[in-house]
């Protein structure tokens, strides 16, 4: 054969292949949400305060929409096909704002970007929030980090009321995205309670 046909044969395998694959359909992307109840907290009187949330930060690991995991010390991957709805930040704010509003111990929480005055004002990061993966189970791991702060307090010193970081760790029924995203919601129904509590705890006394 000679290597004019050679050369034929070889571009038309390569028109072909490019033509099947152009037919073969994409692969769906699906996207998942935190889904979970507002804790139900009781027993505490609510407070006269207004509360706004600043949007939270993300760890740049973790700063994406991309469903993130770790399988091995030191490395982290991501599902090409499988995403959050949202950043885990707006994630966090949102159903933390949420929470707190159902809980009904403030007088309000505003969200981040509402222009009306508040009492104090939280401030927070998302640290990890990602699945873990070994031969025996997957889990969902969550830490975030909040700081309460007075907003009319002139003495700087005196702004910050507490900074606390609180992790959770919920195993996945499954292993798939599906079970992460379930697991990642009790992690988050668990971190939203003991956060509240805190900042009533923290400010109850300032009545």
């Amino acid at each position: 054969m000679n290597w004019y046909k050679r050369v034929s044969i070889l571009v038309l395998a390569l028109f072909v292949g490019a033509c099947t694959t152009l037919k073969e359909p994409r692969k769906k992307i699906e996207f998942y949400t935190l889904e979970y109840e507002p804790p139900k907290i009781s027993g505490l009187q609510p407070l006269p305060f207004v509360i706004k949330l600043v949007r939270f930060s993300v760890a740049p690991a973790y700063n994406t929409d991309l469903m993130i995991y770790r399988d091995k010390a030191f490395r982290r991957d991501a599902y090409i096909y499988h995403k959050w709805r949202a950043n885990p930040g707006d994630l966090v704010t949102y159903f933390l704002s949420r929470d707190m509003k159902r809980s009904g111990l403030f007088k309000a929480v505003l969200p981040f970007d509402s222009t009306f005055p508040s009492s104090f004002a939280v401030e927070g990061s998302v640290d990890q929030f990602f699945e873990w993966d070994t031969e025996k189970s997957w889990k969902a791991v969550l830490a975030v980090s909040i700081t309460l702060m007075a907003e009319n307090e002139p003495d700087i010193s005196k702004r910050i009321l507490f900074q606390k970081t609180y992790e959770k760790t919920e195993l996945c029924k499954r292993k798939n995205p599906r079970a992460l995203a379930a697991a990642m919601s009790r992690a988050m129904a668990g971190v939203s309670e003991e956060i509240i509590k805190d900042i009533h705890a923290h400010l109850k006394n300032r009545t």
